[in-house]
């Protein structure tokens, strides 16, 4: 009997200790009341889809007009990069390496200042060898997505950084 109800009892427990440990889910962004809406200027497709996908679980909504902001983040000098770092044997590129970088800003709707222009500079290396074609088809638009997702998160916990000073 002790060992049908052990499962349940091990669930239940490990519920409590992370809820009381202050587990919450990644992403979720705690903000004052008005700044729940942002609105992205300046920035491409690609990088404003990885900020809707990383504010789903949260209250942030993103805005299409500025006026219904009460934050907003500005994007320049958006750019994407690749080189080739290595050749093979036939002489073609095995090995690459993918940049990303941008600027940013963070004002509230007043236009007062919250975080400063910042650069987001993220690098990647990746190998292709093109001999090996199965599963390599979509390494590079994958590692791009990884790339946009990591200069979301760097804004997002600089938004946080920012607001509680």
């Amino acid at each position: 009997m002790l060992l049908k109800t052990f499962p349940s009892i091990f669930i239940l427990l490990t519920i409590l200790l992370l809820t009381a440990c202050g587990y919450h889910l990644r992403g979720a962004m705690e903000l004052p009341s008005e700044l729940k809406s942002i609105y992205l200027e300046g920035a491409s497709a690609p990088l404003i889809e990885q900020f809707k996908k990383a504010l789903e679980s949260s209250s942030v909504q993103i805005v299409n007009t500025r006026n219904a902001a009460g934050m907003i983040i500005t994007v320049a000098n958006e750019e994407n990069a690749k080189r080739s770092l290595s050749l093979g044997a036939g002489g073609r590129s095995n090995q690459y390496g993918l940049e990303y970088r941008l600027t940013y800003q963070i004002t509230d709707a007043k236009g007062n200042v919250l975080q400063k222009s910042q650069p987001i500079e993220i690098r990647r290396d990746y190998f292709n060898d093109q001999q090996l074609i199965l599963g390599k088809d979509n390494e590079e638009v994958v590692i791009r997505n990884e790339m946009y997702q990591q200069a979301v998160r760097t804004m997002i916990n600089q938004v946080r950084f920012g607001l509680k000073k």
